[in-house]
C-alpha cells in the first residue's frame, strides 16, 4: 500500500468512528428523552389513579363516621336512662346468681352490666350540659 492509500484508510476509519460515535450519542439521548417522557406520563396517570382511589376511600370512611355520629346524636336521653336501668337489673341478677352459687351466670351478668354501662357512658359524652350558648 502506498502512503496515500494508508492515509485514506486511516481517514475513512476515523470518519466512520466519528460518524458511529455521533449516531450512538444522538440515539442514546433520544432514547433517554423518550423513555423519560413515557415514564413520566405513565407515572402521572398512575399517581392520579392512586390519589383518586385514596380520596374515595377517605370519603367513604368520613361518611361512615358521620353516620355513626348522627346515630349517636339522634339517641334520646331516655335511651341512656334505659341502659342505666338495665345495668341495675343486671347487677341485681348477678347478686341473685351469686346467692344460688352459680358463678358462670354471675360472671355473664356482670359482663353484660359492664357493657351496658359503657354504652351509657358513650351516650353521656354527647349529652348537652346546660346552655349551648
Amino acid at each position: 500500500m502506498t502512503a496515500i492509500q494508508i492515509c485514506a484508510l486511516i481517514g475513512i476509519v476515523i470518519a466512520a468512528g466519528i460518524l458511529y460515535w455521533v449516531g450512538y450519542r444522538g440515539g442514546l439521548t433520544d432514547g433517554k428523552n423518550d423513555g423519560y417522557d413515557e415514564g413520566y406520563a405513565e407515572g402521572y396517570v398512575s399517581g392520579r389513579e392512586e390519589a383518586s382511589a385514596a380520596y374515595a376511600t377517605s370519603l367513604k370512611k368520613m361518611s361512615d363516621q358521620c353516620k355513626r355520629t348522627e346515630l349517636l346524636l339522634s339517641r334520646e336521653p331516655q335511651d341512656r336512662y334505659t341502659l342505666l336501668a338495665i345495668a341495675e337489673k343486671l347487677k341485681l341478677a348477678a347478686d341473685t346468681f351469686r346467692a344460688v352459687r352459680s358463678e358462670t351466670q354471675t360472671t355473664q351478668a356482670l359482663a353484660l352490666r359492664d357493657k351496658a354501662l359503657n354504652m351509657a357512658a358513650l351516650m353521656d359524652r354527647f349529652e348537652l350540659k346546660g346552655d349551648a350558648a
